[in-house]
This record gives C-alpha cells, sequence and structure tokens, in this order.
C-alpha cells in the first residue's frame, strides 16, 4: 500500500512537537503541503526544519475563533484545504485534582483547546470543503475519552469525549458532500514534556505495569499515531466515517 498526497495540503494543530510534528513530517514526506501551527514559536520552528520547505508555519491558538478563521483563510489563498488534523490538545499543565479544588478557568481552559479548538477548526475549513466535494478531518483524542484518564483530570477525559462525538456528528453531517471525519484515540505515548513527566513519576514498577497491560508489550511513537492518521486521510479510507480508531497496541 502506497499513500501519497502530491498536490494535497493539510493543515495541522499542535505541530510544535511529539504527535503533531510526527504528522506534519509523515505528510511532507508523502507529497503535502503542510500549515503546521502551534503557540510555541521555537517548536514550530523546528517543525519547519524537520519538515522542509514543503511546511509552513504559523503560530496559533486554535481556542481563539478569528485566529483559526484567519489561518484557513490563508492556506485556501495558496490552494484548496484537503485535510484537517485537530492534534492540539493537553493538559494544560494540570495535575489530577479532586473535583471540589477544579476552578472554572482550569476545566475551561483544557475544553476550550481539545473540544472547542477541535470545533472552531472544522467549521472554519467546511465550507471550502463542501464546495470541492471533498476533504479529510481527523481528530485526535485518547484512551482517556473512550474510558477513564491515567492522569485523573477530568475536564481532559470529559473533552476527549466531547471531541469523540463531535467526530461522529459531523461525520454525519458533513458526509453528503463527500467529508469523511474520523478520530484517532493514542493509548499512552511518551511523545511530549507533559506524557515523560507522567512516565516518570510512575517509577520503574508502575512503568512495568503499564508496558505489562499493552497487548504488544511496548509503549507507541508519535510515528504510530501519524501512520493511523495518514491512512484516514488517504484514498484507501474514502468509505470510513464516523469511526475512532484505538492506536494503543491492544488493551
Amino acid at each position: 500500500m502506497k499513500i501519497g498526497f502530491d498536490g494535497r495540503t493539510a493543515i495541522v494543530t499542535g505541530a510544535g512537537h511529539g504527535f503533531g510534528r510526527a504528522i506534519s513530517e509523515a505528510f511532507a514526506r508523502a507529497g503535502a503541503k503542510v500549515w503546521a501551527c502551534d503557540l510555541n514559536k521555537e517548536e514550530l520552528a523546528a517543525t519547519q526544519r524537520s519538515c522542509g520547505a514543503a511546511c509552513s508555519v504559523r503560530v496559533v491558538d486554535v481556542s481563539d475563533r478569528k485566529a483559526v478563521t484567519a489561518l484557513v483563510a490563508e492556506a485556501e489563498q495558496a490552494g484548496s484545504v484537503d485535510i484537517l488534523v485537530n492534534n492540539a490538545g493537553g493538559v494544560m499543565g494540570q495535575v489530577g485534582r479532586p473535583i471540589e479544588e477544579i476552578s472554572s478557568t482550569d476545566w475551561h481552559a483544557i475544553f476550550n483547546v481539545n473540544a472547542t479548538g477541535a470545533f472552531y477548526c472544522a467549521q472554519a475549513v467546511a465550507p471550502a470543503m463542501k464546495r470541492q466535494r471533498r476533504g479529510r478531518i481527523i481528530n485526535i483524542s485518547s484512551r482517556a475519552g473512550l474510558e477513564i484518564s491515567l492522569t485523573g483530570i477530568q475536564a481532559y477525559a470529559a473533552a476527549k469525549a466531547a471531541q469523540i462525538g463531535l467526530t461522529r456528528q459531523l461525520a454525519h453531517e458533513l458526509g453528503p458532500w463527500g467529508i469523511t471525519v474520523n478520530n484517532v484515540a493514542p493509548g499512552f505515548v511518551r511523545s511530549n514534556p507533559t506524557t515523560e513527566r507522567q512516565w516518570q513519576s510512575y517509577g520503574e514498577e508502575g512503568q512495568r505495569r503499564l508496558v505489562e497491560s499493552i497487548a504488544l508489550k511496548r509503549l507507541g511513537t508519535p510515528e504510530d499515531i501519524a501512520h493511523a492518521v495518514l491512512f484516514f486521510a488517504s484514498d484507501y479510507a474514502g468509505w470510513i466515517t464516523g469511526q475512532v480508531l484505538s492506536v494503543d497496541g491492544g488493551k
């Protein structure tokens, strides 16, 4: 199976490191023009270097609707936007705490990026995708959206579950225009400073138990997640929509 994206354009959010960088690199290698966005300018610069000339980077807060609309408009001026990957997310530096200690600000900070940001981005690309009667939207959720969060962060589990619900709803709404909407739910991957701190907090015994709970007896890599995204974005997935693919080594 050879997957190529020559002549196609992909927007990847949260592209400064981890999954987003790996996804951007994979699309660039496969021939796509990539618009990579993140809040961290320095990390975006590293993504651009690794992707090469095929990648344009922009500092964008996906929870800012105007900023998202401006990014999509700029990308569309350079050509059609064929693929959107809603990867921006995370726990926003928070740790698990009892529910009575969670402020409204803490709750909304996580929800705004993980769920509302995906909504804004999909909303921005939908009109042009409808006009061209094709498109691929891939949301990156988490096992936390299907089960529970290992971190114990209520807003993260709720936001990822909301994103999965949005995936299914948009698949039915946008399907008549040839637009597919799917979701990749990664298992635990040491992909960024947050997951690295989480990994270290388990200690040797906790790390061993986590790996032993995985059918393939190894942690995944950002590239494992990127490969699933490329499949959903490809012509091979043309009759697949509204689906959640757990990429977790088997649980």
